[in-house]
């Protein structure tokens, strides 16, 4: 009786993890389904050649967010974020350094900073675009079945060159976040309005992907969709791809590389950025005790 007992938890146990092993299965293909809806329809808008600046505005700290796309995740209360990202672009060509400051307000509000550098716009053009201010605040965690969900508020003051500035600008927009085994996937959808009177409202739509290939490292992917400030037509439609180490317990390197998939421009970027986490997390210490 005893073993017939046994037998018979064995499978149901069995049959429990397979139900959980096919919702994983499930959610996952749902979520690529969604990345590759989207980007398709991204594709199908018309197209139209722009040559207008590339706004930068305000940026997630890595390792919250993707290339340009925000997590829902954020800085645990009192750390401190630093972040340093080289790109050079090409038709047009120029280079642009971006400072990050983030940090923890609380465990579920992040206070961001970025100050952008652009060098060599048209070849004879440097200067700092707007800086950029934000908040973010989750509101809902993640559960089994429904992604975390914040939101973001942000501000750009008038400081930058006369080239590159908007003349102060503010916005806010929605992150969604969700994990479901190695991959993880985040929706921002991002609105902001310049006080430029000669430029119009910016829409934006930022799709991007995480994909665990060791314990400290991912591979990366995005997908941007943006109607810029300057025209009433999709501005910037670009995938980006990339890899990202942690190269200590602190210390977080991303490479990448940006495509133009739109006859947009740029028409490829190349990216580069380092980040630091402070305080470093204090890894626990297990103690097994032998009889």
């Amino acid at each position: 009786m005893k073993k017939n007992h046994r037998t018979a938890e064995q499978q149901s146990r069995r049959a429990e993890e397979n139900i959980g092993e096919n919702t994983s299965f499930k959610n996952y293909c749902s979520t690529m389904l969604l990345l590759y809806c989207s980007t398709a329809l991204f594709m199908l808008l018309c197209c139209a050649t722009s040559y207008a600046f590339d706004v930068k505005g305000l940026q997630p700290l890595p390792p919250y967010g993707v290339f340009s796309t925000f997590s829902a995740e954020s800085l645990k209360q009192n750390k401190v974020g630093f972040g340093l990202s080289v790109e050079k672009s090409y038709d047009p060509n120029f280079y642009r350094t971006v400072f990050n400051l983030a940090y923890g307000i609380h465990d579920k509000f992040e206070m961001n900073i970025t100050l952008p550098y652009v060098a060599e716009w048209e070849n004879r053009v440097d200067g700092f675009e707007d800086m950029s201010l934000g908040v973010k605040h989750r509101v809902i965690d993640e559960g089994k079945y429904w992604p975390a969900a914040a939101y973001i508020l942000t501000v750009s003051p008038p400081s930058g060159k006369d080239e590159f500035t908007t003349e102060g600008r503010v916005g806010g927009g929605l992150l969604l976040t969700k994990k479901v085994g190695p991959f993880k996937g985040h929706f921002n959808a991002l609105y902001s309005k310049p006080d430029k009177k000669e430029l119009k409202d910016e829409y934006a739509v930022n799709l991007g992907a995480e994909l665990a290939v060791t314990h400290d490292s991912k591979v990366l992917a995005e997908v941007i969709g943006r109607k810029d400030h300057f025209k009433n037509k999709i501005g910037m439609l670009e995938w980006r791809l990339g890899y990202r180490i942690a190269t200590t317990e602190y210390l977080y390197t991303t490479i990448g590389v940006g495509f133009d998939i739109k006859n947009r421009t740029p028409d490829y970027r190349l990216m580069f950025s380092v980040s630091v986490i402070l305080p470093p997390e204090k890894k626990k210490i297990q103690k097994v005790y032998e009889e």
